[in-house]
């Protein structure tokens, strides 16, 4: 019986993924189905939570070294394009200063990973809105300790 219910997993899934290729670029696909750095950061330095139009919510840590991106998570209860765009930019700003991390928007993210169809694109803004979220936080937390 366990063969059989396996068997039958492994032929849904591969079906789904040659409709998801039909749509999806190989990358989105990639990020999508092996997602990179998913996953809380304890004691994140800079910590981020949007939660976008269409519903999905997605998190992103940041370990911040010297002004330098050194680890970056995420989190989302998101389809697989939300998936795909979290894990495209923790990519992107792993080694990044704080001051290129500022410069990833949707378009950055939509450019690597070979663009989204029109109605999952909001996945890639809701991305980078995130970062961004998660960046101003670490201001404010910089300042308050400086102030402090």
């Amino acid at each position: 019986m366990t063969n059989n219910i396996d068997e039958f997993v492994n032929e849904l899934q591969e079906k789904i993924i040659e409709e998801a290729k039909k749509e999806y670029t190989d990358t989105v696909i990639e990020h999508w189905t092996n997602p990179k750095n998913l996953g809380k950061i304890e004691n994140a330095d800079a910590y981020g939570r949007v939660t976008g139009p269409c519903g999905d919510t997605l998190e992103i840590y940041l370990k911040i070294k010297r002004g330098k991106i050194i680890a970056a998570n995420f989190l989302t209860d998101g389809c697989g394009p939300s998936i795909a765009c979290g894990s495209m930019t923790t990519e992107l700003v792993i080694g990044k200063s704080l001051e290129e991390a500022q410069k990833i928007t949707q378009e950055v993210i939509l450019q690597h990973l070979g663009s989204l169809p029109e109605e999952s694109r909001h996945c890639a803004l809701l991305a980078a809105n995130t970062l961004q979220e998660a960046l101003k936080n670490h201001k404010k937390i910089k300042k308050n300790a400086k102030v402090d």
